[in-house]
C-alpha cells in the first residue's frame, strides 16, 4: 500500500467534511466512491470530482439500512479493493431529523454509531484477508466530555471514539490503520444550524487539509483546531461538579 490511497470510500459525501474530502483526495489515478442521502448534493460533489480527474461513482444511500450498507461498501471492495474507508456521514439534531426529543436522540445514535459500525464491519474481514488498508471514523471534540448542551450527540461521538481508538491496537497486526478524526467547530450543515458563537471555527478545505495529513502519518487521533482540544481535555480531567453549571448555559440541543 503506497503512502497516499488510491481507492477511497467516503460516507456522508454529499455536503460539510465529507464532501471536502472527497475532493482533497481528488486527483487523476484516484478511485472514489461516495454516497450521501441527498441525490442531488450527492451528484454535484459527484461531478466535481470527476472534473478534478478522479474516478468516481456516487451512491444515494442512508446508512442507517445495514443491509443496504453492507451490500454497497462489499461490492464497491470486491471490484476495487479499498485502501482507505472514512466513516463520515453524522447528524445532530436539526439536520435531517424531525419529532421530539426521544426520536431525535434515537436517530442520532442510529446514523452516527450503528451507522458508522454499518459502514465499517463488513469491510475488517476483507481487509484482514488483505493484510493492508486503513480505516477512519469521524468521532467529535464534543465526545470528549458528557455536554449537557448535546448529550446525545456527544454521547454517540464519545462511543465512536472510544471503539476507534480500541480497534486500532486490535487490528493492528492485521496490517490494518485505524485513526480516528474529531473535529471542533466546521462548516457543514450541522453547524450552519447553530445560532451561537463556535470558537476557532474552521472551513471544511482547512479540515480536509489536517485530516489528509494526519491519515498519511497514521496518526492515532486527529485531533483540531488545537485550541478546542486543549480546551476539552482540560474540561475533561476537571471534576463533572466544577463544569455542569457553566457547561449547562450554553444552548441546548440534542
Amino acid at each position: 500500500m503506497s503512502l497516499e490511497p488510491q481507492t477511497i470510500l467516503i460516507t456522508g459525501a454529499s455536503s460539510g467534511i465529507g464532501r471536502a474530502l472527497a475532493l482533497e483526495f481528488s486527483a487523476p489515478a484516484i478511485t472514489l466512491a461516495l454516497c450521501g442521502r441527498n441525490p442531488e448534493r450527492l451528484a454535484e460533489t459527484v461531478k466535481s470530482c470527476r472534473s478534478k480527474g478522479a474516478q468516481v461513482s456516487g451512491q444515494p444511500l442512508d446508512i442507517q439500512d445495514r443491509i443496504a450498507t453492507a451490500e454497497w461498501v462489499t461490492e464497491v471492495d470486491r471490484q476495487t479493493p479499498l485502501d482507505l474507508v472514512i466513516a463520515n456521514a453524522g447528524i445532530s439534531s436539526g439536520t435531517g431529523i424531525t419529532g421530539n426529543e426521544e426520536e431525535q436522540t434515537r436517530d442520532i445514535f442510529a446514523v452516527n454509531l450503528a451507522g458508522t459500525l454499518n459502514t465499517i464491519l463488513p469491510l475488517i474481514e476483507r481487509m484482514k484477508l488483505r493484510q493492508r488498508g486503513q480505516i477512519a471514523l469521524l468521532s467529535s471534540l464534543a465526545g470528549f466530555r458528557g455536554l449537557p448542551t448535546a448529550p446525545a450527540y456527544g454521547a454517540s461521538k464519545a462511543a465512536i471514539r472510544s471503539y476507534g481508538e480500541g480497534l486500532r491496537g486490535r487490528l493492528a497486526s492485521d496490517g490494518i490503520k485505524v485513526s480516528v478524526i474529531c473535529p471542533g467547530f466546521v462548516r457543514s450543515r450541522i453547524t450552519d444550524t447553530n445560532d451561537f458563537a463556535m470558537p476557532f471555527f474552521m472551513e471544511t478545505e482547512k479540515a480536509a487539509q489536517l485530516i489528509r495529513k494526519g491519515l498519511k502519518r497514521n496518526k492515532p487521533r486527529i485531533a483540531f483546531p488545537w485550541q478546542s482540544y486543549f480546551l476539552m481535555q482540560v474540561l475533561s480531567a476537571l471534576p463533572l461538579a466544577w463544569t455542569d453549571g457553566l457547561l449547562s448555559r450554553g444552548p441546548k440541543k440534542i
